[in-house]
């Protein structure tokens, strides 16, 4: 797998009436095609600016961001991003509540609803598709966003704590669910999130950002050999807790810092 995307000694200053604010400081990665990357740290140390400088929500106030050695923003591929809160409507079915993304982007097609039902029916929604939205589970509603997503052709998927709304055990299955998706799908794919053992259960690499102005502190390739490993399997193995033991390390080091 070649690399894909490329953060060069990338920063970012907000400005206000009161002055400037640096969020981000000097960060520096790649991500390679295919790989599935978690970022986490301190809470306020820029996870999700850097997110939304990937997007193209906001532009670097220095240093450059490729995608396949083209500057993002000019790169003409897409970047998929799924926030918090799955933004489904209430008032139509899955199977009308998933077009909205593709309509918006021109791209919604005579063949699109074909489309839709086959990733319905790959990721077991098809049941689901006359159900409105309130009544869907919480990990339901969040394959039906991904769905939504995919159907853009994403080369790049952002994801924001897709899962902050879950708790315990459908947490853990909605993790499950979406990574499925995202490796079925060959897709690359970056997360952030506030939870150490889910970054660990779902990604190939974490990176770990310093407390504000956020710049990476260490860049962690996570191994776990089990065969059918899974973000309900993954804790089984006796390197998971050594990867929790050393981010938790780093992390509680980043936060008594000057």
């Amino acid at each position: 797998m070649g690399e894909l995307l490329k953060i060069d000694h990338v920063s970012y200053t907000y400005h206000n009436p009161e002055g400037e604010t640096q969020a981000l400081s000097d960060v520096s990665f790649h991500v390679n095609e295919g790989e599935f990357i978690a970022i986490v740290g301190p809470v306020g140390c820029g996870k999700s600016t850097l997110l939304s400088l990937l997007a193209g929500l906001l532009s670097p106030s220095s240093g450059y961001i490729a995608i396949n050695g083209m500057d993002i923003k000019s790169s003409g591929r897409n970047i998929g991003y799924i926030l918090q809160k799955d933004h489904l409507p209430d008032w139509q079915g899955t199977q009308k509540s998933v077009p909205p993304g593709p309509e918006i982007h021109y791209k919604l097609t005579n063949n699109s609803y074909v489309q839709i039902n086959e990733l319905l029916n790959t990721y077991g929604l098809i049941t689901f598709q006359d159900s409105f939205s309130p009544d869907l589970p919480s990990g339901v509603r969040q394959r039906a966003t991904l769905i939504r997503t995919l159907l853009l052709e994403p080369d790049i998927l952002l994801l924001d704590e897709p899962f902050s709304t879950l708790e315990g055990q459908n947490r853990l299955e909605a993790a499950e669910d979406i990574r499925d998706v995202i490796h079925r799908e060959k897709k690359t794919a970056i997360l952030i999130t506030h939870d150490i053992p889910e970054a660990i259960r779902m990604s190939d690499r974490i990176i770990i950002l310093s407390k504000s102005p956020g710049t990476v502190k260490k860049i962690l390739d996570i191994k776990l050999f089990l065969d059918s490993r899974t973000p309900l399997t993954a804790e089984s193995e006796p390197e998971f807790m050594e990867y929790l033991s050393e981010i938790q390390k780093e992390l509680n080091y980043l936060s008594v810092q000057n």
